[in-house]
């Protein structure tokens, strides 16, 4: 499974991005974009490459979870990407550390739901996702998409 519980901290010299942004379908969106901006000005990579493509949809998935499941009025979520040498990190972080992802993502859904299967998604197109709660206010999911498709 690709799932993992823990967090491996970043070398201290990967070039990282972290935003707050506002806990809102807004939010969320400018979160992806900003995601493959940073994406193609760290690896060069066209807008609408496979690369741009799986950052912008793993990013939409994570950050729309957060603006979902993981609000409360008044607090912003966290974007942060870390370029790291063997894949870029997509972390978000919501306010909410007792709303964990599920431990499996593989639960069938009914055909006519209209959510759940982001995680899903998620789980098909990173090389490993996770989370880590660090303290007693917030909780971070993270992804990583492989360097080879950069």
């Amino acid at each position: 499974m690709k799932q993992q519980k823990s967090i491996q901290e970043a070398p201290a010299s990967a070039p990282e991005l972290s935003l707050r942004l506002s806990s809102t379908p807004r939010g969320a969106r400018l979160a992806r974009t900003l995601a493959v901006q940073q994406l193609t000005e760290w690896c060069g990579c066209p807008y609408d490459s496979d690369a741009a493509r799986t950052v912008a949809l793993i990013t939409a998935e994570l950050a729309a979870n957060a603006v979902t499941h993981g609000r409360l009025p008044g607090r912003d979520f966290r974007l942060t990407l870390l370029l790291l040498p063997h894949a870029l990190r997509i972390e978000v972080t919501d306010t909410r550390p007792e709303r964990l992802p599920p431990a499996s993502v593989a639960a069938p859904m009914p055909a006519d739901a209209a959510s759940g299967r982001g995680l899903l998604l998620v789980e098909s197109y990173a090389e490993r996702w996770g989370y880590v709660v660090r303290d007693p206010y917030t909780k971070t999911v993270w992804a990583e998409v492989g360097r080879d498709p950069l």
